[in-house]
């Protein structure tokens, strides 16, 4: 298979090398620049390549990936014009996802997956509730509580609560307010189907690293344009999904070619009122990634919606055009063109608000990871069917899909909910435990330690959740050091 993938042609053919793919990317532009065009000429290649693509549809457009294109005068005649003599249409094979379940595969996690702090900006808290977050967590871990769904954090909310005062003694104050802070957002989270998203069976990592049998790279692709119209629950989706990645990939150094490139549309929504610590751990998650395998391309209307700690390590990179009509304008012109390695034959800031639609300013890595001088290039056109599909052409593809039916159905197994329920029923008296203690005036449920070890080995063989452990290798990239209140 080919160890580059041909993007556009300028002076010279524009390639992404497969060794540098994981060294990311940024594909920026105003709208209707040819950022999705570029997108997909990449995701088409990468697949072809034998690499995994994940990547968010967030207007619908994406989708057509699936099927080979037919005859267009417009990417016949660029084929035409950049010599590209062995252009075919080509479908690539795509398996489809939906966080809400209705246009692709369900997509969960449970609560525990997605931990305190990635639910803390999700539900909007300030950092007094994100510590009394912590200590719901925290209370969960110590007696043994999965939480897994909405109604296990609920729960646990309401029994932390109702029991604030010994709470506050073992781990500072725990406020009603903060409790009722809390509860709002995980109320308006539902309105807006999170109840869909967490729960069981959750995402298994290892199904986005698939390839065809012809070895070809899946694309999965999320449906998302509904989901954009709730922005933080996008963007949060796709972080935790991205610190899955992380943690459950290992440590393979340099390949010949990525295990999956990530797209991540809209980027700008990740990095909005992200708090000090999660932007931290962003950056450092993007710049260490890259050792599992995984080329992360962020795409966005201008460069500067993406922090410079994050811009800096975008080693592969194609500018479509940009506007400058106002001063505000210029000066996002001026810094766009001033992230480019240039050998003064182009004027880069003049060139990005001249580029006419389809045209980008490239740069790529080449041997070395040493960016090559930014050209004015024209991109290949892509081989697939541009723009969306019917209803029907989406559900053959997901039902011929062989992960059909393992996601479609969910799951509920006891955890918080059921077992918080069933201490009220067995003692009311709502006296939470001491640390490490049962609730005084209940028949204790503890194992002695060895048993404890065991049950808690099965728990985590038998389900691929755990809690503490799951939480625990996810807190230490996002959320390990979070105060708790």
């Amino acid at each position: 298979m080919a160890q580059s993938i041909l993007v556009g042609k300028g002076k010279h053919d524009i390639q992404l090398l497969l060794p540098m793919a994981n060294r990311h990317g940024l594909i920026a532009g105003a709208t209707g620049t040819g950022k999705t065009v570029t997108l997909r000429v990449l995701a088409e290649g990468l697949s072809a390549a034998g690499v995994p693509v994940f990547m968010a549809d967030v207007k619908g457009d994406l989708a057509g990936m699936a099927f080979a294109g037919s005859e267009d005068p417009k990417m016949t005649q660029r084929a035409q014009e950049l010599g590209i003599t062995d252009f075919a249409w080509r479908a690539a094979p795509v398996v489809f996802w939906d966080v809400l379940g209705d246009q692709g595969h369900p997509v969960r996690a449970t609560i525990s997956h997605m931990g305190p702090l990635l639910l803390s900006r999700l539900l909007s808290l300030n950092e007094t509730q994100t510590g009394v977050l912590n200590v719901v967590f925290k209370a969960a871990d110590e007696q043994g509580l999965l939480l897994l769904d909405l109604k296990d954090l609920q729960a646990m909310l309401q029994h932390v609560g109702e029991n604030s005062k010994e709470y506050s003694t073992t781990y500072g104050n725990v406020s009603a307010a903060s409790i009722g802070a809390i509860q709002r957002g995980l109320l308006a989270l539902e309105s807006q189907g999170g109840a869909k998203f967490f729960g069981e069976p959750s995402l298994d990592i290892q199904d986005l690293l698939r390839t065809d049998a012809a070895g070809h790279g899946m694309v999965n692709i999320l449906a998302a344009d509904k989901l954009m119209q709730t922005p933080k629950v996008y963007a949060t989706f796709l972080l935790w999904l991205l610190a899955e990645l992380f943690e459950k990939l290992p440590e393979v150094g340099d390949l010949d070619k990525p295990k999956l490139v990530f797209f991540f549309d809209e980027a700008h929504l990740l990095f909005d009122s992200a708090s000090k610590v999660l932007m931290e751990k962003i950056e450092q998650m993007v710049r260490l990634i890259r050792s599992k395998g995984v080329g992360v391309y962020f795409v966005s209307q201008n460069p500067l919606d993406i922090p410079d700690d994050v811009l800096g390590q975008l080693g592969n990179r194609a500018q479509h055009a940009l506007r400058a009509f106002t001063p505000k304008d210029q000066k996002a012109v001026r810094a766009a063109a001033q992230t480019f390695c240039t050998d003064g034959t182009v004027d880069v800031e003049q060139a990005i608000t001249q580029l006419a639609v389809g045209e980008a300013l490239a740069s790529m890595l080449i041997d070395g990871g040493a960016p090559s001088p930014v050209e004015r290039a024209k991109i290949v056109p892509p081989r697939s069917r541009l723009g969306a599909i019917s209803a029907d052409e989406r559900q053959r593809i997901v039902r011929a899909s062989d992960r059909f039916g393992h996601y479609e159905k969910s799951i509920d197994r006891e955890s918080a909910y059921e077992l918080l329920k069933a201490r009220a029923k067995d003692d009311g008296d709502g006296e939470p435990p001491a640390k490490g203690k049962p609730p005084a005036g209940r028949k204790s449920t503890r194992q002695t330690p060895g048993e404890a070890v065991v049950m808690s080995t099965l728990r985590s063989i038998g389900s691929s959740i755990g809690h503490q452990l799951v939480r625990g290798i996810l807190g230490s990239l996002l959320g390990g050091s979070s105060r708790r209140r």
